[in-house]
């Protein structure tokens, strides 16, 4: 039932940001202590939005109310309308909507003032907004308003969005020189590093603020108090920025102001569901049942939670995938899709970590930006969804554990989980369940009918009656009919029925009484029709773990040249054993893969088996070191083991085709190394995890770097390979300095030096020096990071590695730079370029011209650092670095606004701009954060 309410006149303000209040034509109202408050704010965070009243109940009891939700969210509903009008409040099917201009909710206008920041082009633009935003600010959100789902997300989205708008504020007036009045920015930021002692981002802004009001002397008082805070709270010193700020200051020098903060990224809308499929039939009763779970509004059920259970086959995935795009358009922020494989035969469930890494990254994330930590990105994931409506599919789920990290936090968002088991633990916390059973005799021959066509199944009635029967009511097994029937349509459904009772006779040994015999007969019987070369292939794809497989590297399985064996992938989907679910990759269903799994085991002896999955790991370790080279050429060699004849290397042309590959095989790979690690491919693990190196840190997926660092960590033991080991703890240091995990990041160093030096591999040793110079300056210890690469340049020259040599000169002059050497930094990054040239190293001569330029551009010779930038900028785009490029460009516009060349800057900053788009999230971030120094006026002598 929905409730017309009649339009209020008076107008309603409702303050949120502060003690709540509430006023009807600018006069107050009072509202009694207890229920009602949180009642109204939850009702006023969804302004006009239909609001369940299970959702209401979880919002303003939380666990209190364990029984008869509805009516007391029914009757305390009652008496806010009797205090505010009942107009205000409309019944919409089983929920409540409040009648108010979004407007007119002080929270609902503050973050809509913030959105704007993002598209306001100039900086006074976004000072206005950010000052009309700040001034709605009276309070802790909510304060005074009993309610956990209020403190835990919409306050603590507002309380973040707030801290950010005001460093946002802080580098506005900092990039100002203008501005010298600065005490209320300061008196502000004082207040608020006090209210969150941790939060470095603050007390750099108060630093630089204190410092700009010839506070000097206060500052450095301040940084001593921050910096024993975080030694008494965490255990860590301050960051690099925040020891850079404090070196100038105790130095007289003056410190650089922040880029201005990038206002809020472009809200990213993704759209992952898999296509629906074309043939769908039945199930009118199960999507009855989920439509009524949305009633009027997708937040009409209390949970959020569809759970779609049944046995293997029985179309779970079908129905959820349908059903989401019927109700796709209720949720305009976006869909997203994650298989977690919780019945995979080949590999374990996807551990919630990587699930939650993968929605990350589908939303756009810099991986700088993602905090380490399952329970802290999933917190971040929530928090990303809070006061969104995005539709969230979670398919194929092992149990309720797997699942519960990867629910939406608020209302707005639905879950859709399939499962074979009964997540009990979700049914008992709220979720709305559909059990799929068997599809009816009627349903089945509907689906048939759609498959095969109305004609022929009337054509032949009692045929098809007994091929439905034989397929048990299973969606899977009618589409593998299906297909058998629709690839020989000269065949009578008669003859295909008497086959598949044949199958059935063979397995009645194997019958237990449930479908699962059914299955196996309809798979036994379409397996049999196969030719002699896709039977084989056929096989041996249950030794691949998934997710999916490409011609070439079913081909290496096969030891059959790709041509040959691609119209064999093509019949084996036109049969639906497989799937081509984009075009060349091709998946299993659990069933099948199991099938398949179980053929191979059977039929194949164990040396052909043995066989075909050495040639399907050499496939991706050859062709990752192929893509590994094309990356970064004068890197360390990932290593290639000797394999024998058949196996399929993809042809990679550069980079940008390397990079393609190694993001379409990421989650094969995964499960690649997993494999030869469980099969006894020690080396092939080691050398896996060298070549995949570079695209996981490049892509930002440190986790997933760490992963198979490990996992090459544990292989080294296993052989005994001592450098090998060294080099495993090396990296696992490096993937630790990415993820700020420093402590780790030395103890592994420690050991890998130990190692390599007990293994006498001098060579190792000048790596790990040089690793361990990035790691310290990334930790912000310049001094001790300049004196590991003098170590490893003068290990390199001892070993005569001139790549290492050059690599490690520049970051001797690096360092020296960044101590303000700039002279002695000039000459020997001028020495390393010498080298790098020699060698052919374009990405470091880019490199070292791009430490060249910031010398320059510290002393002032602005002219010199626009020629170095012109070069690096030559020999980036020649690599194909696209990064490298836009980066330069952005450094150009900076460089050509401050030379005085107005239409320059314009050419470059534009540049820089065309090619964002083109860039992984994270680096399109770094290079947006280059590009706002140029709203920032030009500093005068």
């Amino acid at each position: 039932m929905t409730t017309h309410a009649a339009e209020p006149t008076a107008a309603l303000d409702i303050r949120l940001l502060g003690p709540l209040e509430l006023s009807s034509d600018g006069q107050p109202v009072p509202l009694p202590t207890g229920r009602l408050p949180a009642l109204l704010a939850v009702l006023a965070m969804s302004a006009g939005q239909t609001v369940s009243a299970e959702r209401l109940a979880t919002a303003v009891w939380g666990e209190e109310l364990a029984v008869d939700a509805r009516a007391n969210v029914q009757t305390n509903v009652k008496r806010l309308r009797r205090l505010i009008g009942a107009e205000r409040i409309a019944t919409r099917g089983h929920g409540y909507a409040l009648a108010v201009d979004p407007e007119r909710v002080d929270a609902l206008r503050f973050e809509r003032l913030l959105d704007a920041v993002a598209a306001a082009d100039r900086p006074e633009s976004q000072r206005e907004l950010l000052d009309d935003a700040l001034r709605l600010w009276r309070g802790a959100p909510f304060e005074g308003i009993a309610s956990d789902w209020l403190q835990q997300a919409p306050a603590a989205r507002l309380q973040e969005r707030y801290l950010a708008a005001i460093e946002r504020r802080a580098d506005l007036d900092l990039a100002d020189e203008s501005r010298t009045d600065v005490a209320d920015l300061a008196a502000m930021l004082d207040d608020q590093t006090r209210g969150h002692p941790l939060r470095e981002s603050l007390w750099l802004r108060l630093l630089l603020v204190l410092q700009r009001a010839g506070r000097s002397a206060e500052a450095l008082e301040r940084y001593e108090t921050m910096r024993l805070g975080l030694a008494d709270e965490l255990g860590t010193d301050p960051g690099p920025d925040l020891q850079r700020v404090h070196a100038d200051l105790l130095a007289g020098r003056q410190p650089q102001p922040p880029a201005a903060a990038p206002p809020p990224m472009t809200r990213v809308v993704p759209r992952q569901l898999p296509a629906d499929t074309g043939a769908f039939s039945g199930r009118d009763r199960e999507l009855a049942a989920l439509d009524r779970m949305l009633g009027d509004g997708a937040e009409s059920h209390a949970s959020g939670i569809a759970a779609i259970t049944g046995t293997a086959g029985v179309g779970k995935t079908t129905l959820a995938i349908h059903w989401a795009h019927r109700i796709a358009d209720r949720f305009p922020d976006g869909q997203l899709y994650v298989n977690l494989r919780g019945f995979d035969p080949s590999r374990p469930p996807v551990p919630p970590a990587e699930a939650v890494r993968g929605i990350l990254d589908a939303l756009r994330v810099p991986p700088q930006q993602i905090p380490s930590g399952t329970d802290a990105q999933a917190g971040l994931y929530r928090s990303l969804l809070a006061g969104q409506r995005i539709l969230v599919v979670l398919d194929n789920a092992a149990d309720a554990d797997q699942v519960t990290p990867l629910l939406p936090g608020t209302a707005g968002c639905l879950a859709i989980v399939t499962s074979r088991s009964r997540l009990t633990g979700l049914l008992a916390g709220g979720a709305h369940a559909v059990a799929l059973d068997v599809l009816d005799r009627a349903e089945a021959a509907r689906l048939l009918a759609r498959r095969l066509g109305d004609d022929q199944v009337a054509a032949e009635p009692e045929a098809a009656e007994q091929l439905v029967a034989s397929c048990a009511g299973l969606p899977l097994a009618l589409a593998v009919v299906g297909a058998r029937a629709a690839v020989r349509p000269d065949f009578p459904l008669a003859t295909l029925a008497e086959q598949l009772r044949d199958a059935r006779h063979d397995l009645e040994e194997f019958d237990g009484g449930d479908t699962a015999t059914d299955v196996r007969a309809v798979f036994s019987w379409s397996y049999r029709n196969l030719t002699e070369p896709a039977a084989r292939l056929f096989r041996l794809l249950g030794l691949h773990p998934g997710p999916d497989v490409t011609v070439g590297a079913a081909a290496s399985l096969a030891g059959q040249p790709v041509a040959e064996v691609r119209p064999l992938l093509a019949g084996l989907a036109d049969a639906h054993l497989v799937s081509e679910y984009v075009p060349g990759r091709y998946s299993f269903h659990d069933l099948l893969r199991a099938y398949a799994a179980e053929l191979t085991a059977t039929v194949d002896q164990p040396e052909v088996r043995d066989a075909a999955t050495r040639r399907m790991l050499d496939h991706y370790l050859r062709t990752a070191h192929q893509a590994d080279r094309l990356l970064y050429p004068h890197g360390e060699s990932a290593g290639t083991a000797t394999s024998e004849s058949g196996v399929a290397v993809e042809d990679l042309r550069d980079g940008d085709q390397a990079m393609a590959w190694f993001t379409a095989e990421h989650r094969v790979l995964l499960g690649v190394v997993d494999q030869a690690g469980r099969d006894g491919y020690d080396r092939h693990v080691c050398h896996l995890a060298r070549a995949t190196s570079v695209f996981f840190h490049r892509r930002g997926h440190w986790e997933d770097r760490a992963t198979v660092h490990s996992a090459a960590l544990a292989a080294a033991h296993r052989l005994g390979d001592r450098a090998e080991e060294a080099r495993a703890h090396r990296n696992l240091a490096t993937v630790y300095a990415d993820l700020a995990r420093f402590d780790d990041a030395q103890d592994h160093f420690g050991q890998a030096l130990d190692l390599a030096a007990t293994a006498g591999d001098t060579l190792g040793l000048a790596q790990i020096y040089y690793e361990r110079n990035l790691a310290y300056t990334a930790e912000g210890r310049d001094a001790e990071a300049l004196a590991a690469a003098e170590q490893a340049l003068d290990l390199f020259q001892e070993t005569g590695n001139q790549v290492g040599e050059a690599a490690a000169l520049t970051d001797v002059g690096w360092g020296h730079g960044r101590l303000g050497h700039h002279r002695q930094a000039l000459d020997l990054l001028g020495q390393a370029l010498t080298l790098h040239e020699e060698l052919g190293n374009h990405a470091y001569q880019g490199h070292a011209l791009s430490c060249m330029a910031e010398s320059h551009e510290q002393l002032g010779e602005l002219d010199q650092a626009i020629a170095d930038s012109l070069r690096a900028e030559e020999l980036f785009g020649r690599i194909g670095d696209r990064f490298g490029v836009a980066s330069t460009q952005a450094r150009l516009a900076d460089l050509y606004r401050r030379a005085g060349d107005p239409d320059a800057s314009a050419a470059a900053g534009d540049e820089a701009r065309r090619i964002i788009d083109e860039l992984d999230p994270s680096a399109a971030a770094q290079i947006r954060a280059q590009l706002h120094r140029l709203e920032q006026p030009v500093a005068t002598e």
